[in-house]
């Protein structure tokens, strides 16, 4: 008997172990064959020793009966709503309004996906689940610990040293794969289908019978906290990572910043984002980290004040892809893009939509001939949420992702460790063509007047074949094609001529060398100062360069010393492209010498009486100062404009200098 006990005690720790692993630390070291396996062990050990079976064994998460009703049950700590904004003009209200609450203190922001799915309320006692409650009204929601038992990921025993009492708040939800399987279910039995995931998991939380609420295959992420009592985490960044030591899984992407500015950035990037989770959002929440603060900020009668959801209106409809071509990047990204049957969708029409990479076809099961359904949301690029399997009414073909590049036929390659395939052909037309688009842009080169449709007729007639061969361009040639006037192709050929004296930070940033950004392009030019010097380097010496490290320099090198390389910048010297970084023509005083720019940090912000915010960092780049986004202790210098707003109003909490436009040129003597 002794040894029936250590084996199922191994079992149980083993499987919780497993457990985290896969839903928590999203880094599983078994097969799931192997944790079957497992699982089986323990059942048939605990059928032979029924008096070994504890409520919080994996095996004990479904109920044999159902339960009669669902019973009401009262939140210790009322579950409150939460206020939406629809804006970043709204975010940046609300945050105004929390510095003025809190006398100007620094805020710090943490910015958490919204999960859209039911809100729940957990207990545990002893380390021990004991009570999942809804949110009901905010005091008192339904008693539904039945069915949150059947969560997979979630703990029915805490792990580590848990708190006697903790009380936790999360989301159930549905991934958008388990929904397709579940109208695949549905449809063969001949009942109806799930529209959303959001409508099974209120339904299915629901469900009197455990058994059938785990086989929706529901999880869940939690995000906050009921009760104080037991807590020793004083932010909420500290308060996830807490719960994840017990075991409990909190939504990915979290990320805490130092300001409102950096946190709306990363929300634009999180949202960019978000084709590639298997699950739905409707918005993301922007919380003050500190609960010291928050508990100073309080609540109104509704919702507390130190959290506000940034929420973007969702349009969704069904259409059929009609065939998946692929698109080649400038570095030889080969992306997939569904076309689809044309469909209205938030007040535009929508026939194509990335698939990003190969992994994301897979995962969804794309496949031409497909009912899919299509997500726009708010500024989002619309993308394919899921396929609707059970709508299949033939066996299509898997998609074959190409071997070849449809360019060129050069073999394609993924990326190691990647999800990404590539055209690794330097010569490919279709990577050259968005080179040259990208040459061409505002950001590099900014030859106004050179778009898309002109870039197609230049590379596809062949009259551009490299790019010094825009810088060659006559009169002659541009009037013959497509929409080309003498007046237009005149300033074409005036913008292009203007082009040659952007300076060496342009055009290392416009050569679409792979990693290399225009920060990085910035910081390279501003380190070497020209074109000869940089190739001199080494990969070693382009290393230690504060912020390019080992990855841009290993691409920098090799591009430098590539003869591609060598043969591109040759061409451009031969054509008058300038190839040193500009410096001002006045001197530099002494005491921007002596380091009131150099080596200093700037934070540009609001809207200037004269110059772009890309203008005035060009000119803190030159004098040997650097841009930054946001601002800190360690800024320097914060020149701002009308409009300022949030990153003024930290600057002042901080003492940081604030300098107008004509004080910052004052100071570099222009």
């Amino acid at each position: 008997m002794s040894s029936a006990i250590e084996e199922v005690e191994r079992l149980r720790r083993e499987i919780r172990y497993h457990d985290r692993r896969y839903y928590v630390d999203a880094a599983p070291e078994i097969s799931d064959l192997e944790y079957d396996r497992l699982l089986r062990r323990l059942l048939d050990l605990e059928r032979q020793h029924p008096d070994l079976v504890k409520a919080d064994s994996p095996t004990q998460r479904v109920g044999e009966q159902p339960v009669s009703h669902l019973q009401s049950a009262h939140h210790l700590t009322p579950m409150m709503s939460i206020d939406n904004t629809y804006s970043v003009a709204e975010v940046r209200e609300y945050a105004e309004r929390l510095h003025k609450l809190l006398r100007g203190e620094p805020i710090e922001w943490v910015v958490e996906p919204k999960i859209d799915g039911a809100a729940v309320s957990l207990v545990y006692e002893r380390g021990t689940l004991v009570r999942g409650v809804t949110r009901g009204d905010g005091s008192t929601g339904d008693d539904i610990t039945h069915n949150v038992r059947t969560l997979v990921d979630l703990p029915l025993r805490l792990e580590g040293n848990p708190p006697e009492f903790l009380e936790v708040r999360g989301e159930i939800y549905m991934r958008n794969s388990d929904l397709v399987t579940l109208n695949q279910r549905q449809e063969e039995r001949g009942e109806s289908t799930f529209a959303n995931t959001r409508n099974v998991t209120a339904g299915s939380i629901r469900l009197l019978d455990a058994r059938e609420c785990a086989q929706r295959r529901l999880h869940l992420f939690c995000h906050g906290r009921g009760s104080l009592e037991g807590i020793s985490a004083n932010t909420q960044m500290e308060f996830l990572q807490e719960i994840r030591g017990y075991g409990i899984p909190s939504a990915p992407g979290v990320r805490c910043l130092e300001s409102l500015d950096a946190a709306l950035a990363y929300c634009e990037e999180l949202i960019g984002r978000l084709h590639g989770f298997d699950f739905e959002v409707d918005g993301l929440v922007l919380k003050v980290n500190r609960f010291e603060q928050q508990q100073r900020l309080g609540s109104t009668s509704k919702s507390p004040r130190w959290l506000i959801a940034y929420k973007f209106e969702k349009y969704e409809a069904m259409t059929v892809v009609q065939a998946i071509s692929v698109q080649i990047g400038k570095a030889g990204t080969v992306t997939p893009v569904a076309e689809l049957q044309p469909v209205q969708l938030a007040g535009t029409v929508v026939s194509r939509a990335s698939l990003h990479n190969v992994d994301e076809i897979q995962r969804k099961d794309v496949r031409v001939g497909d009912y899919v359904i299509v997500e726009k949301a708010g500024k989002i690029i619309p993308h394919i949420v899921r396929v609707e399997k059970h709508l299949r009414t033939v066996d299509l073909p898997a998609y074959q992702f190409p071997t070849r590049c449809p360019s060129c036929d050069a073999e394609l390659e993924r990326d190691e460790g990647g999800s990404y395939i590539r055209c690794k052909n330097p010569d490919c037309p279709a990577q050259f063509k968005e080179q040259v688009r990208y040459f061409a842009s505002r950001s590099a080169m900014d030859i106004e007047g050179l778009g898309d449709k002109l870039v197609d007729q230049l590379v596809g007639k062949g009259i551009v074949k490299r790019l010094g061969d825009l810088y060659r361009l006559s009169k002659e040639q541009l009037v013959e094609l497509d929409r080309m006037g003498s007046k237009s192709a005149d300033n074409l050929l005036l913008a292009i001529a203007d082009s040659k004296s952007r300076g060496l930070s342009r055009l290392l940033n416009g050569l679409s060398i792979r990693h290399v950004g225009l920060r990085g392009a910035l910081v390279l030019a501003r380190q070497f100062e020209s074109i000869e010097s940089l190739q001199e380097a080494s990969e070693q010496a382009l290393a230690t360069i504060q912020e390019i490290g080992p990855t841009i320099a290993a691409s920098v090198y090799q591009f430098l010393q590539s003869p591609r390389g060598k043969a591109v910048v040759e061409d451009l010297r031969d054509c008058g492209v300038v190839m040193t970084e500009p410096t001002s023509t006045k001197p530099i005083p002494d005491a921007v010498a002596g380091g009131l720019v150099s080596g200093k940090t700037f934070v540009v912000t609001g809207t200037l009486p004269s110059m772009s915010r890309e203008a005035i960092e060009q000119l803190i780049d030159q004098y040997g100062g650097r841009s930054a986004s946001s601002v800190s202790k360690k800024t320097d210098y914060v020149i701002a404009g009308e409009k300022a707003g949030s990153k003024l109003t930290k600057a002042q909490e901080l003492s940081v200098p604030v300098l107008s436009e004509q004080e910052f040129l004052d100071l570099i003597g222009r």
